[in-house]
């Protein structure tokens, strides 16, 4: 699935939504090469070593030191859920929606029946095929989530995977309900894995990112009376783990922060369906 030679990513806009996902790649990476990593992406690693860009300004701004562990716990979790799901399924289709550059499909040990399906913008997935390459079962499908028509080019009739990390947040509401009516409309049986974050997400992010978090929720339970199809299974702080960081100072300050509502602000979710 992965090529080998180095590939330039100076073209990149610094602010871009492509930049936010080389950051987010940075970071796993970063976390890998610690001494007792919790996530241990070395798919990351080996990409960002490919990559030809200036990942020393990523990591001047990026506070690798704290911030290489909101993505190793949140990702450990669901690649969790996730492998749980395809030791049961096999026979599974994994659909990985704003998949970024994230390299989930070579993390989790998938039998060799599974087929997987990465999705996002046509932009960031241009960026993906410059260090993978579909294969029979593994594709790339670059289009926005809220367009309906990707979803022809996915099988039916077997068990369903959607991976959505990241990703709810930047939607309105109404695509959101719109996004999960149309996944349980097609497909027959399956689990949804995705976070959410508070209600109060949107109100602080026009204050301090511009606005681009658009939709928040109190509790992701509120979406069985959407979709009647939706059965919440668990649900998982995002920080939760934290005893795993090595850093003393920073595993008591997710410590610290677990034990305020912030503790609460992004949580993991596990749907049936």
């Amino acid at each position: 699935m992965t090529a080998t030679d180095e590939v330039d990513f100076t073209g990149v806009k610094w602010g871009s939504v492509e930049w936010t996902n080389l950051v987010t790649l940075y970071l796993r990476a970063y976390e890998s090469r610690s001494e007792r990593p919790i996530l241990g992406d070395r798919a990351a690693a080996e990409a960002v070593d490919r990559i030809h860009y200036d990942f020393q300004r990523i990591h001047r701004t990026s506070l690798p030191a704290s911030n290489q562990y909101l993505v190793a716990l949140r990702a450990k979790q669901l690649d969790g859920w996730c492998a749980d799901f395809l030791r049961r399924n096999p026979d599974a289709v994994v659909l990985h929606l704003g998949c970024g550059l994230d390299g989930r499909a070579f993390r989790v040990a998938a039998p060799p029946s599974v087929a997987w399906f990465d999705i996002d913008q046509p932009a960031v997935i241009e960026l993906r095929r410059r260090l993978y390459d579909d294969t029979e079962r593994y594709r790339m499908i670059g289009s926005s989530v809220t367009d309906p028509e990707w979803l022809d080019q996915i099988p039916t009739g077997r068990p369903t995977l959607v991976v959505a990390e990241g990703l709810l947040m930047y939607l309105t509401e109404q695509q959101v309900r719109q996004l999960l009516r149309r996944l349980t409309d097609r497909f027959d049986c399956g689990e949804m894995h995705f976070d959410t974050l508070s209600a109060l997400a949107p109100l602080l992010s026009k204050v301090f990112t511009r606005g681009i978090i658009k939709w928040g929720i109190r509790d992701a339970r509120e979406l069985q009376t959407w979709n009647p199809r939706l059965r919440l299974l668990e649900q998982s702080p995002a920080l939760a783990g934290y005893q795993k960081i090595e850093s003393t100072a920073v595993r008591w300050m997710y410590r610290l922060t677990c034990a305020t509502p912030g503790g609460k602000y992004d949580v993991l979710n596990r749907f049936a369906f």
